[in-house]
């Protein structure tokens, strides 16, 4: 596989500093650079993640999905927090895993973390499957330093989900209960709010926060905390959205 090696001044304007910067850079091992016949060149990888790695330290992901899945019109959310379909989601749910796993302190809930944000993911790629109302594939972020997971999509959302098993269901409110408390269905494709009661079960016997919303429902989740705290919020959205605190 070919390297492509690119100059100081290319990497410069790409992650916007100085040369002067990158220089530094490399004499503090900051960001190193590949020495050749006298001159600095840098891996365009290297330089890429580093750029992506700046941006997520820099980013307010919780503000980053709320003002996707809020927007009136749909648009891609940035590449780095976009999974298109559920096979990109799995595999940056892996990563993700193992990424928590490697930290010492969360070493005993990091599995608790994975499954519930994977229910969450996996929820809504089954029930908006043929059904995206603009932009199909959801928004997932994580910050192991800030100590969070962030999901949304721009689907179809719970009540309109439930609707097809539940049709007497009428509020958001009403719908998000039912998701968080009742097994809706056992039957394959239809187990709709088993994945969610699960969430709820979590959430409630361990060091863990949950802010679910979806359409103008808002709950709101912690730990020794089993009773919903469902409100309406002013924002509707179109589909879900969802912090995981850990």
């Amino acid at each position: 596989m070919k390297i492509e090696l690119i100059s100081i001044g290319r990497a410069a304007k790409i992650l916007g500093v100085s040369i002067g910067t990158l220089r530094r850079w490399d004499d503090n091992q900051k960001l190193p650079a590949i020495r050749k016949s006298g001159k600095r060149f840098y891996r365009l990888s290297t330089i890429k993640k580093h750029l992506e790695s700046e941006f997520v330290e820099n980013s307010d992901l919780v503000e980053l999905a709320w003002e996707w899945v809020s927007s009136e019109k749909g648009k891609e959310p940035f590449s780095l927090f976009y999974c298109s379909n559920s096979a990109v989601f799995k595999t940056k749910l892996v990563k993700m895993q193992n990424k928590l796993g490697s930290i010492s302190s969360l070493r005993p809930i990091f599995p608790l973390i994975t499954s519930i944000a994977g229910e969450i993911g996996n929820n809504s790629f089954d029930h908006n499957l043929g059904k995206w109302a603009d932009i199909p594939g959801i928004f997932f972020g994580y910050d192991e330093v800030k100590k969070l997971v962030v999901l949304a999509d721009r689907g179809q959302g719970v009540l309109e989900t439930l609707k097809r098993v539940r049709k007497k269901l009428s509020s958001d409110e009403e719908a998000l209960e039912v998701a968080f408390t009742e097994i809706v269905s056992g039957r394959s494709p239809e187990a709709r709010g088993n994945g969610l009661k699960f969430v709820r079960e979590v959430v409630a016997i361990n060091k863990l926060f949950l802010e679910f919303q979806t359409g103008k429902a808002k709950l709101e989740m912690k730990e020794g905390k089993d009773a919903l705290n469902i409100q309406s919020s002013e924002t509707s959205i179109q589909g879900c959205f969802t912090v995981i605190k850990f």
